[in-house]
């Protein structure tokens, strides 16, 4: 493969964006010469299709993985690395970015030092600084907690990242790689070290995820751990199913004993025996759910060879001079 001699290959997603992503080609090509390997990944683009001239006129090597249809970011993140996973040597590293220009190349250095330590196999960057607006940052942050409360886990990055060859052939077979990359990282059991980086501003345009997309990416990363966060659900069921019960049976002792108001009794039992019926129905569909989830995936076999369906031509960069 052409990439076999780059010691670095950064692996990017494109969709409908060749002006950021060309500005992107530049700022490596500046940075690291002709001594780093792109992997583009075309997510389907159809009104500005990524052509081999935008890696040709800013001087660097590499490729286009043009995909048949969008597959949407993870997904196609997930498709560049099975693509690299069928040949890289265990010497080189892979960084993944986004193409927009917030994930900036002057900080892959600081994510390729990190990477050196042995107990280190894949590095990822944690943002310092954010340039968005309020509502995603306070979003983020209730985000956050959410994840935390539900998974038992923590998460505070997102894509960019630096990964060793041994940790790239165990992502690409994790079915989970291609709903969430990040959540991937974490279910996989990788020695993870974090990078504090800054985020840049976008190069140009603006961001095709709105507010709905964000929604869903995150309920991606809790779709990652699906079994914990039923199992969650249906401990919290049998609590609260406790309680009223108790509720119920204090309830009723209060009523032996005349200490209750005229028809505060049945009120408060009602209530607490339609707690119970809610949380029972939604402790038995929690349970369908949790086996439903554990049959799909015991039954699913993960290939590195998938991702071939998805692409429908692979352009190597040339020797040739710029095509304008």
């Amino acid at each position: 493969m052409k990439f076999a001699n780059y010691s670095v290959i950064v692996v990017t997603p494109v969709y409908e964006d060749v002006a950021a992503s060309s500005r992107l080609f530049s700022e490596l090509s500046a940075q690291f010469k002709r001594n780093i390997f792109v992997v583009a990944v075309d997510d389907g683009s159809i009104k500005q299709s990524l052509e081999i001239s935008s890696l040709e006129c800013a001087g660097i090597d590499g490729l286009i993985l043009k995909l048949r249809r969008n597959v949407g970011h993870q997904r196609a993140i997930a498709i560049g690395l099975a693509y690299l996973s069928e040949n890289i040597q265990p010497h080189q590293r892979v960084i993944v970015m986004d193409s927009d220009g917030e994930d900036l190349p002057s900080t892959i250095p600081d994510l390729l030092d990190k990477l050196k330590s042995e107990d280190a196999d894949v590095v990822v960057a944690q943002r310092t600084t954010r340039i968005e607006t309020f509502r995603f940052k306070a979003f983020y942050s209730v985000y956050k907690l959410f994840f935390s409360v539900m998974t038992g886990r923590e998460i505070s990055f997102g894509n960019f990242m630096a990964l060793k060859a041994s940790a790239v052939k165990r992502l690409v077979v994790m079915q989970e790689l291609s709903i969430h990359v990040a959540g991937a990282v974490i279910a996989s059991k990788l020695r993870a070290k974090t990078c504090p980086l800054p985020r840049g501003p976008r190069y140009a345009g603006q961001s095709k995820m709105n507010f709905v997309g964000l929604v869903l990416h995150g309920f991606k990363g809790l779709m990652v751990f699906a079994e914990d966060v039923l199992v969650r659900v249906g401990i919290a069921c049998a609590v609260i199913a406790s309680l009223s019960i108790v509720a119920a049976i204090v309830a009723v002792g209060l009523k032996l004993l005349g200490i209750s108001t005229p028809g505060w009794f049945s009120v408060a039992l009602g209530i607490l025996f339609l707690m119970l019926l809610q949380t029972v129905v939604l402790a038995i569909m929690t349970l369908m759910t949790l086996m439903l989830t554990g049959v799909v995936r015991g039954g699913t076999v993960a290939s590195v060879l998938a991702y071939h369906d998805f692409v429908e031509s692979v352009i190597e960069t040339s020797n040739k001079e710029c095509r304008t």
